[in-house]
Formats: structure tokens, C-alpha cells, sequence
């Protein structure tokens, strides 16, 4: 009799354990990205710059008779890089001819692994 209530008493202790954390993390788990707020707040105008200019481009564009020609349009977006919105960044992670004369394409790979598949 004594060793079933020595058993229920650490069962009972470690119910009381397992509920104690399970309290803890859902108590972190609702009360940390609460705190995440107080990070980087943008501006409500920051965006509003960019799409008035946007805006203003869009109108002055949609108000001419003739559209632009291909020497107008390049020399728009002459110096902004690879495109407007990302401009330069991230210029040496982008797949050109120059870094990619080591690649395989996929049929070689494809090949290759058939050719080990098969022993051929």
C-alpha cells in the first residue's frame, strides 16, 4: 500500500511539473512575438515617396500621344542596374555565362546518374 502512494505522489508531482512548463511555453509563445513589435517601425510615408514618383512617371507617360521608343526607355533606366526596384544588389550571386562554364546542365546529370544506375 505504501509503495502506491509513494507512486502517486511522484506522479502527481511530475503532472504538476508538466504543467508548470507547458504553462511557461505557451505563456513564451504568445508573449515573444508581442515583444518583437518594438523592433524597426517604418515610417507610414516612407513608401509613399516611391509611389507618388511612380504615380507621377505613370501619368506623365500616359498623357503623350506616341509611346516611349526603345532609346527613350534606355536612357530612363540608365545607371539603376539590373532593374529598377533591385538596382546592383546581390549582382555577384546572379548566374551569367562568365560563372557558369563549370555547370552541368541537367541532362548530363541526368545521364550521369543513369550511366551509374545502370553500369553503362
Amino acid at each position: 500500500m505504501k509503495l502506491i502512494r509513494f507512486t502517486l505522489a511522484k506522479l502527481r508531482l511530475l503532472h504538476l511539473i508538466l504543467v508548470v512548463f507547458t504553462c511557461a511555453f505557451m505563456y513564451c509563445q504568445f508573449t515573444l512575438p508581442a515583444l518583437a513589435i518594438t523592433s524597426y517601425q517604418s515610417d507610414p510615408t516612407e513608401g509613399t515617396t516611391q509611389l507618388l514618383e511612380t504615380q507621377r512617371r505613370t501619368d506623365e507617360v500616359g498623357s503623350r500621344s506616341t509611346p516611349l521608343n526603345r532609346e527613350e526607355v534606355t536612357d530612363a533606366h540608365r545607371g539603376l542596374g539590373l532593374n529598377e526596384v533591385q538596382g546592383d544588389a546581390d549582382i555577384d550571386k546572379m548566374q551569367n555565362p562568365e560563372n557558369s562554364q563549370s555547370a552541368t546542365s541537367v541532362k548530363d546529370e541526368v545521364e550521369g546518374l543513369l550511366k551509374k544506375v545502370t553500369g553503362k
